[in-house]
């Protein structure tokens, strides 16, 4: 694992900006956190060379999606070997369906979050995912009834 990189306040406010929008330009980044557009820059080309940038994308509002279905599905799996965890991971990540997925403590092993496009599509999603896996025990879905808050974006601060 790659040390971590310094960050100072301006740092951690120009990335708080960054999640909640980074449609910004250069000019109102740098005039919301005192610096140059090309200084605004620098430093987002520092953060994507050390990864602390994953990538950048566009969060489409899910209540002005038509049609879309979104569901949290909890899943235990056999206590088998690491391989087998292992397998459920690839297919997970192999799922374009799947928005979010963590591997949790508790009474489940996983939280997976998916967005489909109907009914028919999720009980297509859970049966690829779910039902025909070899090592899921058992699963249960909840389906998103009210989206409250969609954000990804996490805190840079240790307090």
């Amino acid at each position: 694992m790659p040390k971590p990189l310094a960050l100072d306040d301006v740092d951690h406010e120009l990335l708080g900006l960054l999640q909640r929008d980074s449609g910004r330009t250069l000019r109102e980044l740098g005039d919301l956190v005192s610096l140059s557009p090309s200084a605004v820059q620098r430093r987002i080309d520092r953060y994507r060379r050390h990864g602390l940038i994953a990538r950048q994308v566009t969060l489409l509002d899910p209540a002005r999606v038509p049609a879309v279905l979104l569901a949290v599905c909890l899943v235990t799996l056999e206590r088998e070997s690491g391989r087998r965890h292992q397998e459920f991971r690839e297919r997970l990540l192999a799922a374009s369906e799947v928005q979010q997925a963590y591997d949790v403590s508790g009474e489940w092993d996983y939280v997976v979050m998916v967005a489909c496009s109907g009914m028919a599509h999720h009980t297509e999603v859970a049966k690829r995912l779910f039902d025909e896996a070899p090592n899921v025990r058992r699963y249960t879905t909840l389906f998103v009834l009210d989206p409250v808050r969609t954000s990804g974006a996490l805190p840079t601060r240790v307090e």
